[in-house]
């Protein structure tokens, strides 16, 4: 009779349940090595392409021939740039391939913390994870684009051709130049998290869409500020700051109306279950 049943076979042993505490430290120390070690990768790759980066990327919105110029309704003329300390473009030279190779590398980096949280995560989990990345890194990279094609002209120029007298001239700093090109596209990837943000605060339910309609009047006024102070005096070049940002919160409205409903539903199931 034993032989013509077939054996059980034991389900297989999950290697990270019989890791002590201070294996599981040891993998996660060497997954950042692993991290670190493709950020490093990423600088590599930024210097070897640093003419591409540095001049045609970075400076690109400087220069009156930048081909969002020829795109958009802006009269642009060149920046001035100019470095000011002996030492100042050789910090803004390698701080910038620093920064352009840890974002190469990031993903990779990322990878290596998810690869390891994912074991400890069931199937339905890891598709949620999966999908809120997705989620987060598309409005992010959404956001940079529009910054960096978008805001960074407009403000790039409003400032260069801002002057209160003539006898004044506009000279930038290289160094502070850098700086707030990053810094206004970083902050739009951060800006375009509010559909991110809307829709996982519904989710637990700390705020409604009707709570944000109350303030969308107020997002459309903040939107058109924003668009008039980094704008030439024309609708079209004020529409293009403009109309993007309240359609970005009119979508986050949207969301959590979807969020609210999948939470009224999950507490439904949960209460029925019970």
């Amino acid at each position: 009779m034993g032989s013509i049943l077939p054996k059980a076979t034991p389900p297989a042993e999950d290697p990270t349940t019989s890791m002590s505490f201070l294996d599981h430290l040891e993998e996660l120390r060497w997954r950042i090595l692993k991290g670190l070690i493709a950020v490093f990768a990423g600088v590599i790759v930024a210097f070897i392409f640093r003419d591409f980066f540095i001049q045609q990327f970075i400076l690109g919105p400087a220069s009156k021939d930048f081909f969002m110029y020829q795109i958009m309704p802006i009269n642009a003329v060149d920046l001035s740039l100019i470095s000011r300390r002996l030492p100042g473009q050789f910090f803004t030279y390698w701080g910038t391939l620093i920064i352009i190779g840890g974002i190469i590398g990031s993903p990779f980096l990322v990878y290596q913390i998810w690869a390891f949280i994912e074991p400890a995560l069931q199937s339905t989990e890891k598709i949620k994870t999966v999908l809120n990345a997705l989620f987060i890194n598309f409005f992010f990279l959404l956001g940079i684009s529009f910054g960096y094609l978008i805001l960074v002209p407009f403000a790039v120029q409003f400032f260069t051709q801002f002057i209160i007298s003539d006898i004044i001239s506009n000279e930038f700093d290289i160094n502070e130049y850098f700086v707030s090109v990053a810094l206004w596209t970083l902050a739009c990837g951060v800006i375009f998290q509010i559909p991110v943000i809307s829709w996982f605060l519904s989710k637990v339910g700390l705020i409604t869409p009707e709570g944000m309609k109350i303030y969308r009047r107020h997002a459309i006024v903040g939107a058109m500020i924003l668009s008039a102070f980094l704008t030439p005096p024309d609708p079209v070049s004020q529409i293009m700051i403009a109309l993007p940002l309240i359609l970005l919160y009119q979508f986050s409205i949207f969301l959590s109306r979807i969020a609210l409903k999948q939470r009224k539903k999950e507490m439904e199931a949960a209460f029925a279950d019970d």
